[in-house]
């Protein structure tokens, strides 16, 4: 009698493919095994029945998935969707464009000095134009919201209302702080002295700055004279401002 017991050869297939039971080469062996052993749980039944199908396929992939061994293709896929599911999230962005800051101001008030040799900042009492520059309080505070370069020019009516020779001062003043070098001397001479004094600053404010034109005079009767239309011209402001920014960003 031969051996029935000996390792079945890899190329026998463990059931018939045409019955869907296992073949007669193991069948044979696992009986001879089952008779030799005695008896078990398990019944000559359960040896005649095939292997349970399962789905070996999707346990593969989802074990590739989990070990990250996809092809390189599809990891580039799933990095894409990544990708695009950020930028979804993502709030969307606006291009900011250039904005220009300026401002143009009068004041439609004669403005005097009580005392001589004694600081007094001009007033503004009307908006012309403003954006990202506007008047404070007091008015003559003028402030900038936000760091640039920027022209400060100014004309200011001067009128000396008695005789002699009388002096006026101009300069600038940033934040409370007379800036150096900004001051510019007038003299009025005669009852009715008139004249027109203007120029203008190039200086560089931070966002929230504001800055001050100041005067003095040597006599109190000299003032900053504003009048109201007569034909054929417009009114006279005392003070006319305007202030641009100089770098775009």
């Amino acid at each position: 009698m031969p051996n029935i017991l000996e390792i079945i050869p890899p190329r026998v297939p463990l059931t018939d493919a045409r019955t869907g039971m296992i073949s007669r080469e193991w069948y044979r062996f696992f009986f001879d095994l089952f008779t030799k052993i005695g008896p078990t749980s398990a019944s000559i039944e359960d040896l005649q029945l095939g292997p349970n199908v399962s789905d070996t396929a999707g346990e593969i992939l989802a074990a590739m998935q989990q070990a990250q061994l996809l092809s390189p293709v599809q990891a580039q896929v799933d990095e894409l969707a990544k990708q695009v599911e950020a930028l979804a999230l993502e709030p969307p962005t606006t291009p900011q464009l250039a904005r220009y800051a300026y401002g143009s101001f009068y004041d439609t008030t004669t403005q005097t000095a009580a005392a001589i040799n004694t600081a007094y900042a001009m007033t503004f009492n009307t908006t012309d134009l403003s954006n990202g520059v506007y008047l404070g309080s007091p008015t003559s505070r003028v402030y900038v919201d936000r760091g640039n370069v920027y022209n400060i020019a100014f004309s200011a009516q001067m009128d000396n209302t008695s005789g002699g020779s009388h002096l006026i001062y101009i300069w600038l003043r940033v934040n409370g702080v007379d800036v150096p070098n900004t001051a510019g001397q007038i003299r009025l001479k005669g009852t009715d002295g008139e004249l027109v004094s203007a120029w203008n600053f190039l200086y560089s404010l931070n966002a929230g700055d504001y800055f001050e034109l100041m005067w003095s005079v040597s006599d109190t009767s000299v003032e900053i004279t504003s009048s109201g239309a007569v034909a054929p011209h417009p009114g006279i402001p005392s003070v006319i401002l305007t202030v641009t920014d100089n770098i775009r960003a």
